[in-house]
């Protein structure tokens, strides 16, 4: 009972928070794409709360030419082990319809190569399309909030993972100007949660503009 509980609360959030959002056009897009652009860091919340890691994220714009949106290239690792990050992707973020902005999610093939590409435009001169492989179903479905942040998540059980022993995973999250706030976790078929932050998101401190 308490579980149906709190699911129909967390849908009841959803709701209110989707019912808020706001109509959204070229200039949200940009102006979401300047928020991401940068680098974060978990270091203020990992001293607070020793349950969180200190991780850094960085979003890379890359292929600035294109006219079908804003193009990221994405590195998370822990803070002291930069050298090996745990997660390298590419970001498409693009409008959807009049309320709707996609970013959309990449794994890289190789990606091994391109480690350290947000600070060394070398490494990154052979990524292209070609070395990308949609993470169907992993999209974040992003909307503007009356308080000018967007905020969003991936849909249903549509994003499969089968990282320690999950079936499916998802993803929260809220863009602000100077920070982000990013929930991932996964979920066996049974759904319980395997793997992810248990208590809240991950807050990321903006550091530095790219």
């Amino acid at each position: 009972m308490r579980k149906i509980f709190v699911i129909v609360l967390l849908l009841l959030g959803a709701g209110l928070c989707f019912g808020q959002s706001q109509k959204v056009g070229k200039k949200d897009l940009k102006k979401l794409a300047g928020f991401m652009a940068g680098e974060f860091s978990s270091e203020e919340q990992s001293k607070a709360d020793s349950s969180f890691f200190h991780i850094k994220l960085r979003m890379k714009p890359i292929w600035t030419d294109k006219k079908d949106g804003f193009w990221f290239y994405v590195e998370q690792a822990a803070a002291d082990s930069e050298n090996k990050p745990y997660r390298q992707r590419v970001y498409h973020l693009y409008k959807q319809d009049e309320k709707t902005i996609v970013s959309k999610v990449y794994e890289i093939n190789g990606a091994e190569n391109y480690i350290g590409g947000w600070q060394d435009a070398a490494k990154l001169k052979n990524l292209s399309k070609d070395t990308l492989v949609d993470r169907q179903g992993c999209a974040i479905f992003l909307h503007k909030n009356t308080d000018d942040t967007f905020s969003g998540a991936t849909p249903g059980k549509e994003c499969l993972s089968n990282l320690r022993g999950a079936t499916y995973a998802t993803s929260e999250v809220t863009i602000y100007k100077d920070k982000l706030i990013s929930w991932d976790r996964g979920w066996n078929a049974e759904d319980k949660q395997v793997w992810g932050a248990v208590k809240s998101g991950y807050i990321f401190i903006k550091s530095k503009n790219f």
